[in-house]
Order: structure tokens, then sequence, then C-alpha cells
């Protein structure tokens, strides 16, 4: 068995991203090593990163475990033969293209109730990976990339440990730091929830709805929207941000120092905060009078209006708009389900979304 440092389970656009950057911007050595079924892509991915990083004279270095991470007992196969310190878990039956995607009743779906109608999705191979980590018995971190804003909290209620996830709060947080509105060398703070993407997707003239909340040093900015007017996202995930800004801290994990910036889902909490690492230990760090029950609550409130809640006790429900599209669908689902009915609900899921992406 040959440890690791980062293991990356996934080969899609997300884990390529992460990858490459690692390789263009480790200053310490590291040793990653990144997992899937497909071996075409997988030769890839490794020539590509160890040519970036000769290409930027980093010590990064990278191999390849093939794997079918849908198998039976594949997650603890993984673990055992790769032996990572951080497991960077970026693998989902479910594509994010699905928000830029339209033509049938799956993504009409998605498109009114939200992305949470692919939570469950999400949450399967990230579940199966936490509870592999858990068995282990090993201090390894997890970094869930797939919807951490919700499914961090579903792998908490399942009883397992998650550090956070990348993206999201973080594309929202660097993007107003590279903002012309911001001065240079201003600190940023932003609270905020997958959510509050959509309305930067539009023209600034066409946004609306409750915007994310911004600090520019520990003053907070009345009018977002307009403050920020000049950024503007992609329709399709914006992977070129979202895949690189959970880079930093990765490395600062893999090395064993402390980092300052944004993530969502920290300790399975619903969506992003500002959070500093010490170790491997995340901590909140909120804008001066943002108290943490408060920054919590406003998070939780988008799911609560439309989304997927997770109790204390471990109850999922589906709320809103998406709680009533995906009952009349399936009726048992609008009284929700308990935590350890995932995978079951997962099947179920499923079939509705084999039978709606049918129906044009």
């Amino acid at each position: 068995m040959a440890s690791c440092d980062i293991l990356i389970s996934g080969t899609g656009g997300f884990a390529a991203r992460i990858a490459f950057d690692i390789a263009a911007t480790a200053e310490d050595p590291v040793e990653v090593v990144i997992a899937g079924r497909n071996r075409e892509r997988l030769n890839w991915l490794r020539t590509a990163a160890n040519a970036r990083a000769a290409l930027f004279g980093k010590n990064a270095r990278f191999r390849t475990h093939a794997i079918d991470l849908l198998e039976p007992d594949a997650s603890d196969a993984l673990l055992a033969a790769t032996d990572p310190q951080i497991v960077v878990q970026a693998a989902s039956i479910q594509t994010s293209q699905v928000i830029a995607q339209s033509g049938n009743a799956w993504t009409r779906l998605v498109a009114e109730g939200g992305l949470s109608a692919t939570a469950v999705f999400q949450a399967l191979i990230s579940s199966r990976v936490a509870a592999a980590i858990t068995r282990s018995g090993k201090p390894v971190t997890l970094v869930n990339c797939s919807f951490p804003d919700v499914v961090n909290g579903i792998i908490t209620a399942l009883g397992h440990d998650v550090a956070c996830g990348m993206g999201n709060v973080a594309i929202l947080s660097n993007v107003f730091a590279g903002s012309a509105a911001t001065p240079p060398g201003a600190e940023v703070k932003v609270l905020a929830h997958y959510q509050n993407l959509a309305a930067w997707r539009r023209p600034p003239e066409e946004r609306g709805g409750q915007a994310p909340r911004v600090w520019l040093d520990g003053t907070e900015v009345e009018d977002v929207y307009g403050h920020f007017a000049d950024i503007q996202l992609t329709p399709e995930p914006v992977i070129e941000i979202s895949g690189a800004s959970g880079v930093p801290m990765l490395l600062a994990m893999a090395a064993g120092r402390s980092w300052r910036g944004h993530v969502p889902g920290p300790n399975g909490l619903p969506g992003g905060y500002p959070v500093r690492l010490a170790g491997r230990a995340l901590e909140l760090e909120l804008p001066i009078g943002l108290s943490q029950a408060d920054a919590i609550a406003w998070n939780a409130a988008f799911e609560e209006r439309n989304g997927l809640v997770v109790s204390p006790g471990g109850w999922i429900s589906f709320t809103g708009i998406l709680g009533a599209r995906l009952g009349e669908h399936v009726a048992s689902l609008r009284k929700g389900f308990a935590v350890g009915e995932l995978e079951a609900v997962c099947d179920e899921l499923l079939q509705l979304r084999a039978a709606l992406m049918r129906d044009a």
C-alpha cells in the first residue's frame, strides 16, 4: 500500500481542475492519487497533471487508481489501496451540467424546484466514502465536492465527519475579491448559500432576490448587486473558479499550514461561510457582530423555503416548490424520509429521473 497526501475521487471536469491547479501551484511536495473507472481518462489526467507540475516547476506528483466507485465495498478498497491523508470526493451520479440543460421533464423539474432535487444523487457516493473513512478508524479528512451546502448535512446526520466542500460561497468570495469595486488588499468576507449564485448568472439589470451578505474590511455592503455590477458568471458550472477555489486550502491541509478563506458546508453546516484552518480543523471566522447562530440560521432559511432540510434527528424533508413537485410524482416523499433510507430513496428517485428524462 502506497500512501498519498491527497486522494481525488472522480475524473470529471471538477476533479481535473483540482488536479491541474494543484500541479501549477504546489510549493511543498505533495503526492496525489486520482481515482475513477475510466482508465483512458485517468491516464490523461495523470499525464497532463505531471506535465503541468514539470512545466511550472512545482513539487506535485500524480498517479492513478482504477476503480468503479459504485461497486460494493469500493470505498473501503480505495482507502485501503491509497492510504490518503485527505480525500477530495468529486464523483457523482448526477452531473452538475444539469443546471444548463433543458429539453426534458427532469431538467424542467430541477429548473423549477431547484438543485436540491439532485441532492440524494449527489450524496450517494459521498456518503459511502464518509462511511468507509469512519470504518477505517484513521484520521482522514473528507472534503466533499458534491453539492456540499446540502449534502454535508446528510453526511453528518449519518454519523460521519466531513470537513467542508469546495466552490459555491468561494465562487462569490473570490469574484468579489477580484472585482474592480473592491480596493486592492481589502479583507472580503461573504455569507452565501448556493442558491445565491443564480442571480449572478443573469445580466446585472435582471438580478434580484436575496443577495449574499458581503463585508469589506469589516463593513457590510448595503447594495451587493449594485456594488458588484461588474461581476458576471456563466450559465454553466463555473469550474474555472469553483474547482480552483479549494486548492490553496488542500495544499495548506497537506502541509499542515494555516489558511483563511471561504467554504461551503464546514463541519456539515448548511450554506457557506468564511473560515480559518488550523491543522486540518476548520472554524468559522465570521465578521464582527455576526453570531454563529445567526449565520447558520440565515443560510438554513434558503432550504427551509425551498429545497431539502435535514432535521437534528436525521429526518430529511423536501420543502417548497421542490417538495410539491416531487410529491406529485412520488407520493411517499411528501412526508420525507429517515436519513438511513438514503440509498433506497436514491433508487426510487433514479427511476423517476429516468422516466422524466424520456418525457420531452
